[in-house]
């Protein structure tokens, strides 16, 4: 005995394939951040093993201190520098940095904000001195520094 009629299955319905493709761009769109800045400096952080993650990072404004990227090597040499932002500056232009990292910010915020330093573990504590010389200067006295975080054996 033997049924009749074919058994193949129906056709999967499409209609729905827009809607969803359009959910998960929409999605990602949302939930990615766009980078502020390109790093023009490398860096290789630290190690630490008491490491805390800073809350507001909103509030947090970075200093790179490293040697050039392999591109910019050519125009500025191996030595290392301090980039602010997406350029490379001096330790006297870290006042006009801190002032308008502030500005901002909303009144309430400015006395929480924070000067995290990411610097390489091979720098010389010469120019990270000098720096932290100019944010006391500026005001600006909560410094984190980062660290990339190892198992402490």
């Amino acid at each position: 005995m033997k049924k009749k009629g074919d058994k193949s299955l129906p056709p999967i319905s499409t209609a729905s394939l827009p809607d969803v493709i359009f959910m998960i761009l929409f999605f990602f769109m949302v939930s990615t951040t766009m980078r502020d800045q390109e790093l023009l400096v490398r860096y290789r952080l630290p190690e630490a093993t008491e490491v805390q993650k800073l809350e507001k990072k909103s509030l947090v404004s970075y200093i790179h201190i490293g040697q050039p990227t392999p591109v910019m090597q050519a125009k500025f040499g191996t030595a290392p520098r301090i980039q602010l932002n997406d350029s490379y500056r001096t330790t006297r232009d870290i006042l006009d940095f801190v002032a308008g990292e502030r500005d901002k910010l909303n009144e309430a915020d400015r006395a929480q904000m924070t000067i995290c330093l990411k610097a390489d573990g091979g720098t010389k504590m010469g120019i990270i001195t000098d720096v932290k010389q100019e944010l006391r200067r500026a005001n600006a006295l909560k410094i984190s520094y980062a660290a990339s975080k190892t198992l402490g054996y």
